[in-house]
């Protein structure tokens, strides 16, 4: 059973019921080169006592999906690559909150690429076809959804664009919704203003209706009648004991405005709240005692709830004492780390981030297998949440999802600023460390990373500040926007949008939502506050440091860079890589050399960098005839003597040029080693370069630097003047 739509010029079509028929749902997702299969499967009954929705969402390419073997000794697909995971977290934050409130089934969600075309995005069809897998099976879910990826070229918004479109422009912006409302973004983009995102994402909305259409008409075909959920019944009348117990003192708790101290006071309401009705079950064999407890925690929660919105919504104020539009107190240090290559601290309220910098060069560059081939990376932010920073005992493990999420949004909000490889030719690492963490975490780290980069000296194009924004919804349609949401408010709220950009427009965006869809009302309103948050946040930042220094610190490694013709790399590397090698041991410096014919250098310091240019320079130059140069002698012949004038360029100095007197061997005036002055007598047309002895050619008349004269004595071993034909490795670092 198939259904189909036109998307950009091709048939985009959703089949179901040839592949993996067991699973409970399956589809096979075509456009294009691109063939997606989706499959969902869930258990049929809930674990006893589970309290949360399991679901478990992996998207997977593989390589022979572009006709590739994957690297690595074993040859096989293994753990996820982070670019995987990223778009794992994309499907999983639309489709979670349209699952049936208290639906706490096991679901595994899973979409896998058999068949790609590089130069496409994937992250809005993933989406898709996700969604299609669940439409067309029995599991309970009030969707479906549809994601697309908008770009934007020559001014025109473009759904699921090119890559070339998305590298080359200025958004890259994922949307994910139903038809009546957006569920999820993300993205970013270069300095944009709110009114363009807005544009963006309404234009994604239009797009995302009519790849609903097709998922449903397949359900229509279908028509699945969807499994009971069969929600635990509350035990109202120990509820209501409850409420009346614990709900005033949770209302004071909550007003208390430091984490931890609040914390503490929940919990002793939460722990009188268990000892009252253990006290009141104790002697009621009617109940499960065990049980009873379980369900009050879970009725405790929903009155903690029910506080922390009331309080909101009827007060305007929120659990910390803050208005609804106000920021937490912000404090920054810098040159925290006086060995690291540039180092701040951000603090906002309870919520730290360490941000420190590590400038490195061309061997540091992060090498990244994608389905369309191999790319490097010059700038990355690596984001770390250790336990200590919310006061937990956990085991010690690898980054998660959560840090690899959050790294990769704070990454793209700064990459905006980061200056070309041109202008700025340093490979740049971030690290995040949270020290400290009550809500807002990940935009804390664009904050401290920020203010590192500047003061590490790298010339960014401007400060970058970010900010988290909730939402309360009530009844009737009214909604209350937060400003700066902490980590109560991010539980409770329904909507954690995360907003960062300089003062001239937005450089990334994520939204993550707990209700079914927000309308583009909503958004603008919450994007015009959180403009005004973040000018706030920017005034404190640049109170600190506004502008990058004029140099990088001493301890890091110094970095130029020159261009050289591509079609005369060759010449650079030599035979084996003979020249290359010899300009690095005689300049102590590091080079690296692109296929495009860009030079990078880089040394521990001024005078070993410059060596290194000079020497590269030297062996492009030129010889002219009649010009005097100091070389070395590298080589004797029966006929003369081979003398290097710079790297990679020699002469021969024929004996009869070596002295005024007749000489019987060149070891009687020069052995190998020996610095002589010469100059170019001439260069024949195979730029076979002639010398003589400067002291001779003092005495020459006029008119006697002919060019291309041979010298008597038999057929000359000559290297010629430039180094033998190309080798080496490129692109490699020697």
């Amino acid at each position: 059973m198939q259904e189909s739509i036109s998307w950009n010029g091709e048939e985009l079509s959703i089949e179901t019921g040839n592949w993996a028929k067991q699973a409970h749902g399956s589809v096979v997702y075509r456009h294009g080169k691109l063939v997606l299969l989706a499959t969902v499967c869930a258990e049929k009954e809930a674990r006893e006592g589970q309290e949360f929705f399991p679901l478990t969402v992996d998207y997977r390419e593989k390589t022979y999906a572009v006709g590739k073997f994957p690297g690595g000794y074993i040859k096989r697909e293994n753990r996820p690559a982070e670019h995987e995971t990223l778009i794992s977290r994309l499907i999983d934050r639309p489709i979670r909150p349209l699952f049936p409130e208290g639906y706490f089934c096991e679901v595994q969600l899973l979409v896998t690429v058999l068949s790609a075309d590089p130069e496409k995005t994937m992250e809005g069809h993933a989406i898709t076809a996700a969604s299609a897998a669940l439409a067309a099976s029995d599991i309970p879910f009030l969707g479906p959804v549809a994601g697309v990826v908008v770009g934007r070229k020559d001014g025109a918004f473009v759904a699921d664009p090119d890559t070339s479109v998305i590298e080359e422009g200025e958004l890259e912006l994922v949307v994910a919704g139903t038809k009546d409302a957006v569920m999820m973004i993300e993205g970013a983009a270069k300095e944009v203003s709110p009114e363009y995102f807005i544009e963006a994402i309404d234009f994604a909305h239009q797009k995302i209706k009519e790849k609903i259409v097709a998922q449903e008409r397949l359900a229509a075909k279908l028509n699945l009648k969807k499994r009971e959920v069969h929600l635990r019944k509350p035990d109202e009348e120990l509820r209501a004991a409850v409420r009346e117990f614990a709900l005033e003192k949770l209302r004071q708790a909550n007003r208390t405005p430091n984490k931890q101290e609040r914390g503490d006071a929940i919990d002793q309401v939460n722990k009188a709240a268990l000892d009252f009705v253990r006290e009141k079950l104790a002697n009621d064999t009617s109940r499960d005692l065990d049980a009873s407890l379980r369900e009050i925690k879970g009725y405790l929660h929903e009155l903690e709830y029910i506080v922390v919105r009331d309080l909101i919504f009827g007060e305007g104020v929120r659990a910390d004492g803050r208005k609804t539009d106000e920021i937490r107190d912000i404090s920054t240090e810098l040159d925290v780390l006086p060995a690291a290559h540039g180092s701040a601290v951000f603090t906002r309220g309870q919520t730290q981030s360490l941000g420190v910098v590590t400038l490195g060069t061309g061997d540091d560059y992060q090498r990244i297998e994608f389905l369309s081939g191999e790319h490097q990376k010059n700038f990355m932010l690596h984001y770390n949440f250790p336990p200590f920073s919310t006061g937990e005992v956990k085991r010690m493990m690898g980054p998660g999802r959560r840090e690899i999420g959050h790294g990769n949004l704070a990454e793209r909000a700064l990459r905006a600023v980061v200056p070309s490889k041109v202008d700025f030719p340093y490979v740049i690492r971030i690290v995040s460390e949270i020290l400290e963490s009550n809500g807002s975490s990940s935009m804390a780290s664009v904050c401290s990373g920020s203010m590192a980069m500047m003061a590490a000296g790298v010339p960014v194009k401007g400060q970058v500040a970010g900010i988290a924004m909730g939402l309360i919804m009530g009844d009737n349609g009214k909604y209350v926007i937060l400003s700066d949401i902490a980590g109560l408010e991010d539980h409770f709220g329904d909507m954690d949008f995360k907003v960062a950009g300089t003062e001239k427009g937005i450089t990334a965006f994520q939204l993550d939502i707990k209700v079914a869809g927000l309308s583009v009302a909503i958004l603008r309103d919450a994007l015009a506050q959180a403009d005004r948050g973040r000018m706030h946040i920017l005034g404190k930042m640049n109170e600190a440091i506004s502008a990058a220094r004029p140099a990088v610190p001493e301890n890091a490694p110094l970095v130029m860079t020159m261009q050289i013709s591509p079609d005369r790399i060759g010449e650079l590397i030599g035979p084996g890589g003979k020249i290359i090698r010899s300009i690095i041991e005689r300049s102590k410096a590091e080079l690296n050399v692109e296929d495009d014919g860009t030079v990078t250098i880089a040394a521990i310091n001024k005078d070993r960098a410059e060596h290194a240019k000079r020497l590269i320079e030297e062996l492009f130059r030129e010889v002219e005839v009649g010009q005097t140069y100091t070389g070395v002698v590298k080589r004797i012949t029966d006929f003369g003597a081979f003398v290097e004038l710079f790297p990679g360029k020699d002469g021969l100095l024929h004996i009869s040029k070596m002295s005024k007197n007749r000489i019987q061997s060149v070891k009687e005036v020069m052995d190998i080693g020996t610095e002589v002055t010469v100059a170019v007598l001439g260069v024949d047309s195979l730029g076979r370069v002639n010398l003589i002895l400067k002291d001779l050619a003092d005495s020459m008349p006029p008119g006697s630097f002919d060019g291309g004269r041979e010298e008597r004595g038999g057929d000359r071993e000559h290297r010629g003047g430039r180094g033998g034909g190309r080798g080496g490795d490129r692109g490699r670092r020697h």
